[in-house]
């Protein structure tokens, strides 16, 4: 019997050291003819890695020591491999006024809209003059006569604060919301993807906040009573399509009291075929008790009511019909539009108002729609303190290797009740919020606070 074994023992130690020895030879065999196909990284040049100082734009210094700097280093050749050099970006608030041309390399809107000062190549960078299709001397001039329009005290648009949040649809490379930032008002400036490609592109890198969006057949991805003003300036959009979905989403996202500035041919060109479209307009925004509360040169503003009263005064059968009580006006999230007044809850129709203080005092003051979530107002302080000592622990860690202006676009990937965002109130950021589908009707909150956001799938 022990003949028997020793002959198999003998075999299997051989075939363990045959595999041994084949493995050690395929090792062998893939080190030696492997680094023949390894990409060896290109030299890193100096206005790559170094702002025009010679410092590096993040960390504020030098990432090499003197002994090995990058003078030092073996060159190979391949420069020609190479992208052109990408500058880096211009900081804020130099950039709401110019950006660098290599980083967006798409002239065309300055070709196309020249006249109407959208932006001008001048050499290496694109400047923006401030202009748009419906104020070419300028977003800034824009923004007084329309305060002046409305009567605010001072020409002020923000209104002692009460206008904070605003909804520009078809923004174009986004001046209006770039000027309305000085009033302290921030707008979601919305563009879709269109001929004027590349204007969302344009927005970002100016530090302007901003998203691609489209009024299509889904609601815009925000909450109800989201905004205190919709803007559209020729934003080229049919609003009498589908007996008027749009105007009627419009409609759900703003606040009781809500304007819709329409700066449009329609509103002031004596021609029939526009004739006929502002007749249409006025019946059906009037149908759903909206007021023109001012119209000058080629400017119209109309107001939203401020509570069901006059919805409740309509005749029977009227169209656009209210809403059914089962449909949640929160939702937004892949819901396509209604053609339907969304109605007030009673206590805003009691209230006559959002119930929102002027900002900045609602930035920290508990939003009453906290209970629609389930949040108390005590829980709602903690967060706040909680996410504002640690966005002083952040600043501080960050506070010796950041430069001043670094951070412009900043995005909360689950912004929760907004706490991180408010926190950095008094930083010169801006924050988007997005807050995940399950989680969305805590969005809601974030725009009583007077930020912004949206709600993605991730």
């Amino acid at each position: 019997m022990k003949q028997r074994i020793e002959p198999l023992r003998q075999s299997s130690t051989l075939v363990k050291h045959v595999l041994l020895g084949l493995i050690t030879f395929l090792g062998l065999f893939c080190l030696y003819f492997g680094s023949f196909l390894i990409p060896i990284s290109p030299p890193l040049h100096r206005d790559v890695l170094f702002d025009q100082d010679g410092v590096d734009p993040f960390f504020g210094s030098t990432l090499v020591n003197e002994d090995d700097s990058i003078d030092k280093l073996p060159v190979q050749d391949f420069d020609s491999l190479l992208p052109k050099s990408i500058p880096i970006p211009v900081r804020w608030p130099a950039s709401r006024d110019e950006v660098w041309k290599a980083n967006i390399p798409h002239t065309h809107l300055a070709q196309e809209k020249s006249d109407q000062h959208w932006m001008v190549v001048n050499g290496e960078k694109i400047n923006f003059p401030g202009g748009g299709t419906h104020f070419h001397d300028g977003a800034d001039k824009y923004i007084i006569a329309l305060a002046r329009m409305l009567k605010f005290p001072g020409e002020i648009l923000s209104n002692g604060g009460n206008i904070r949040t605003v909804l520009d649809v078809g923004c174009g490379v986004a001046s209006f919301g770039a000027y309305l930032l000085s009033h302290d008002i921030i707008a979601m400036s919305l563009a879709p993807n269109d001929v004027h490609e590349n204007q969302i592109q344009f927005a970002l890198e100016r530090g302007i906040p901003s998203t691609l969006g489209v009024l299509g057949t889904k609601r815009l991805p925000y909450p109800s009573r989201s905004f205190e003003l919709a803007h559209c300036s020729r934003c080229r959009i049919d609003w009498l399509q589908r007996d008027g979905i749009l105007l009627l989403e419009l409609d759900r996202l703003l606040r009781p009291g809500g304007y819709f500035v329409y700066s449009s041919p329609e509103a002031y060109a004596q021609d029939p075929e526009n004739r006929k479209i502002w007749n249409s307009m006025y019946s059906l925004l009037r149908r759903m008790c909206w007021r023109v509360v001012s119209k000058k040169d080629q400017t119209v503003i109309w107001a939203k009511p401020l509570s069901n009263s006059c919805y409740l005064k309509r005749e029977s059968g009227s169209r656009p019909p209210l809403c059914s009580s089962d449909d949640n006006p929160d939702e937004s999230w892949n819901i396509s539009m209604k053609t339907c007044i969304t109605p007030f809850s009673p206590k805003m129709h009691k209230e006559k108002a959002s119930g929102l203080l002027p900002w900045p005092q609602r930035l920290t003051a508990s939003p009453s729609r906290l209970e629609d979530i389930g949040v108390s107002s005590e829980e709602f302080q903690a967060d706040t303190s909680t996410w504002r000592f640690r966005v002083i622990e952040y600043w501080n860690l960050m506070k010796p290797i950041l430069q001043k202006n670094t951070l412009r676009n900043v995005m909360d990937m689950n912004s929760n009740l907004g706490g991180f965002a408010a926190a950095l109130n008094d930083k010169d950021v801006w924050v988007m919020n997005v807050t995940p589908i399950r989680f969305a009707s805590e969005l809601k909150i974030i725009y009583d606070r007077g930020l912004i956001g949206t709600v993605h799938d991730w």
